[in-house]
Parts: C-alpha cells; sequence; structure tokens
C-alpha cells in the first residue's frame, strides 16, 4: 500500500473522542484493529511498514472522518447550509462512520453525527436570518446598480441632441465602458434600460452622421469657390498693375471670407497657397512704390525749383515775355515725371496762380486794344454827354416858363446821367 500524505487533525472532535490510537491495536502479523463496544473487528494492515506507521495511517482516517462530523457542526451552526442540505450531509456522514475502517473512538464518532442532526433545526432561524440578511443585501444592491444605470441611462437621454460632436461623443465611450462594467439585473430591467441607453446613443451617432455628412458638403462648395479664388490670386501674382491688381486682391479677399470655413486640413492648404499668391504681387508691389518714392522725392525737388522759376514771373512787366517763359516752364514742368499726390496739389495750386495772372493780364490787353470796344465806349461818353446837356436845357426852359417841377425832374434826370458819364469814361480811359 503506498503513503498518505498526513491529514490535517480535528481538534474539537479529537478532544471529543478521545485519544483516537487508545482504541487500536497492531497484532503480529500486522493486521490493525479497533475496539468497539461490541468487541475488537479488523481494519486492515500496511504492509512493509512498522506496527506504529501502520497504526498511525488508521488514525488518520479516523481523524479525517472526525474532522469532516466537526466541519459539518460548525457549518450549520454558523448558518451557512441551506437545512435540506445538512441533512443530505449528515446522512452521508452517517453512512461513511458505518464503513469507516480506521482506528478511533468509533462509537462517539458515530454518536456526534447523530447529535448533528438536532442542531439543523435548532440553527434553522440562523440560517433564515442569514439567507434574509443575504437578499436584502443583493436587493440592496441590484437597487444601487438600478439607480447607477438608469443615472447612465438618464445622461446618455440628455446628451441625444446635443451639438458638441467631439466631447459628447467621448462622453457617451465612457458611458457604454460604464455600462459594460456595471453588474446585470434581471434580463427584462436590463434589456428595457439598454434599449433606452442604446437608442439615445444611435440617435446622437445619427444626428452626427448627418451632421458631418452636410458638413461634408458644405465644405466641398467652400472648397471649389476658394480653388477658383485661389486661381485668379495665382494668375495676378505677376502683375504690374498695381492699383487695379491691389482692388481685385481686395475682392478677391472679401470673397474668400465670404466663401466660409472648409475643411481645417485643406483651408490651411488653400490658405497658403492664395497668401502666397497675394505676398508675391504685394511684395512686387511695395518694392516698386520704394523705388517710386526715391524718384518721386527727386521730382519733387525739381519742381520746387521749377516753380520759383514760374512765381518769379510776377508781377507782369512785358506780357509777351510772361507768356513765353511760363511755355518753357510749364513744357519742363510736364516733363519731370511722378511727385506725390499730397505735394502735388499745393504746387500745381501755386502754378495755377501764376497762370492766372497772366490770362488775366492777357484779357486786359486785348480788351484795351480792341478798337471796336473803344469805339462804342466812345459812342456811349457821347451819347450821354449830349442827354446831359439836353436835360440842362429843358430844366432852364421850365424854370423860365415857372414850371418848377418840369425842371426839378429834368436836373435829376441830368445829375443821373452824370453819374453813369464818370463810369463811363474811366471804362474810355482804358483804352489809351
Amino acid at each position: 500500500m503506498t503513503d498518505f500524505d498526513p491529514v490535517p487533525q480535528a481538534s474539537a472532535a479529537t478532544a471529543l473522542i478521545g485519544d483516537p490510537a487508545a482504541f487500536g491495536r497492531v497484532a503480529e502479523d500486522g493486521t490493525v484493529y479497533v475496539r468497539i463496544s461490541s468487541g475488537e473487528k479488523p481494519v486492515g494492515s500496511y504492509p512493509g511498514k512498522t506496527a506504529e506507521e501502520a497504526l498511525a495511517y488508521f488514525v488518520r482516517k479516523f481523524e479525517m472522518l472526525a474532522a469532516e462530523v466537526a466541519l459539518l457542526a460548525a457549518r450549520i451552526k454558523s448558518g451557512a447550509l441551506v437545512p435540506s442540505d445538512a441533512y443530505t450531509a449528515v446522512k452521508k456522514l452517517r453512512d461513511q462512520v458505518k464503513e469507516l475502517n480506521a482506528v478511533g473512538d468509533l462509537d462517539a464518532l458515530s454518536a456526534s453525527v447523530e447529535q448533528i442532526e438536532p442542531l439543523i433545526e435548532g440553527h434553522r432561524e440562523a440560517y433564515e436570518a442569514k439567507k434574509a440578511a443575504e437578499s436584502a443585501a443583493k436587493k440592496a444592491r441590484l437597487e444601487q446598480i438600478l439607480i447607477e444605470k438608469e443615472k447612465i441611462v438618464a445622461e446618455a437621454e440628455s446628451l441625444a441632441l446635443s451639438e458638441s460632436w467631439k466631447v459628447t461623443g467621448d462622453r457617451l465611450k465612457v458611458l457604454l465602458d460604464e455600462w459594460k462594467s456595471a453588474p446585470r439585473l434581471n434580463k427584462t430591467a436590463d434589456a428595457a434600460l439598454w434599449k433606452r441607453f442604446s437608442s439615445s446613443r444611435n440617435k446622437f451617432d445619427k444626428r452626427r452622421r448627418t451632421h458631418f455628412a452636410a458638413l461634408e458638403a458644405v465644405h466641398s462648395v467652400v472648397s471649389e469657390a476658394k480653388k477658383v479664388i485661389i486661381t485668379e490670386a495665382e494668375s495676378l501674382a505677376s502683375s504690374t498693375q498695381w492699383v487695379p491688381t491691389a482692388k481685385r486682391f481686395k475682392v478677391l479677399m472679401d470673397a474668400w471670407k465670404a466663401s466660409g470655413r472648409g475643411k481645417p486640413s485643406d483651408d490651411a492648404k488653400m490658405w497658403a497657397r492664395f497668401k502666397a499668391a497675394q505676398d508675391q504681387f504685394f511684395t512686387a508691389k511695395n518694392a516698386d512704390l520704394e523705388k517710386r518714392d526715391v524718384t518721386m522725392a527727386t521730382n519733387l525737388i525739381k519742381r520746387e525749383e521749377l516753380l520759383i522759376l514760374i512765381e518769379a514771373l510776377t508781377p507782369i512787366t512785358n506780357l509777351g515775355e510772361a507768356k513765353k517763359a511760363l511755355r518753357d516752364h510749364m513744357n519742363t514742368w510736364s516733363k519731370i515725371g511722378m511727385t506725390h499726390r499730397n505735394k502735388r496739389t499745393s504746387l500745381d495750386a501755386r502754378v495755377h496762380a501764376v497762370e492766372s495772372l497772366i490770362k488775366e493780364a492777357e484779357a486786359t490787353h486785348w480788351r484795351k486794344s480792341d478798337t471796336a470796344a473803344k469805339a462804342r465806349a466812345a459812342e456811349v461818353v457821347k451819347q450821354l454827354s449830349d442827354s446831359i446837356e439836353n436835360y440842362e436845357k429843358i430844366a432852364a426852359k421850365s424854370e423860365a416858363a415857372g414850371n418848377t417841377k418840369k425842371a426839378a425832374d429834368s436836373r435829376e434826370s441830368a445829375d443821373a446821367r452824370k453819374v453813369w458819364l464818370e463810369e463811363a469814361e474811366r471804362s474810355l480811359t482804358e483804352f489809351s
């Protein structure tokens, strides 16, 4: 027979039934006997072992079953066993004791088994209380799980109409993980809650897909519009028509802003192309303006120097020479080239003032040399002189005739024409 590992002793059972080895002996032929109330009976042998080893082997078998008896009694007292299971366990132990080939107080062990059965009813209340407590704890746990899952579902439902696509999508993933890690409820309750949770997720996902599909369509339209703008901008990048092209670039920039936002990655690439074309044009334009600034500054000095000569023509002493000099100066003026507009305006005003004085002098000259006009002025003087003389004669005759009123009217008419005559004579003197 092979060796067996030592079996842990059940100290409670051993204390109850005494030293098991005291109930056995080993015969000279190696047979092991156990003493019971009815005498002795052989339990077996352990060939190849000493008497002490053989006895110890059969004692261990006894102690193993005694430990099971003690363990069963303890479990029943703690309420850990269902009564029906406890009765089954007692019956099994009873049969095992009857058939046990071991050394120990078998009568006491059998009695101890019979003492267990009354414990079952005595501790039924403890078992029921334990089961009730377990049931209450389970119910409370299920209620807590229900609260947690309803909280998950309620939050999912509150997010179904959200338009914070990224944040909400991430949050629903977290809620799904929380749902999966939560313990199960009963099938009906779990199915109902899952239906609500799944419906909310599906509703959000559908709206998100619809949103991004529409956004993709918008992005496509925006992309096409910006491609047209870029094409024109790139065609204008090398233009040297500074003013109209700059205005056109402003129009293109306004069109770019009005076209809306496209897909961020595409927008960035297209903006880089548009800005590159724009920068190319304005860099060239600014370089040209800097060059022109130097030229215009030089031209300004030339105009200021020439303006000194033009203004030196006044006051006019010789109209013919002044006109010729002005023509020469203005011919030079027109060839100088561009000057800054804000500077040119004041310079042109000063030139115009000189031109006006010469034109006025020329008009005066022509007026004085006009023989027909001189003749007309002389005729006016003669007519006014004759008229005055006639009114004075009438006034003298009227006085002599005693018609004082007619005399007064005639003198008044004569006096009025004398004023006119003075003005006419001054005009006539201008022709001399």
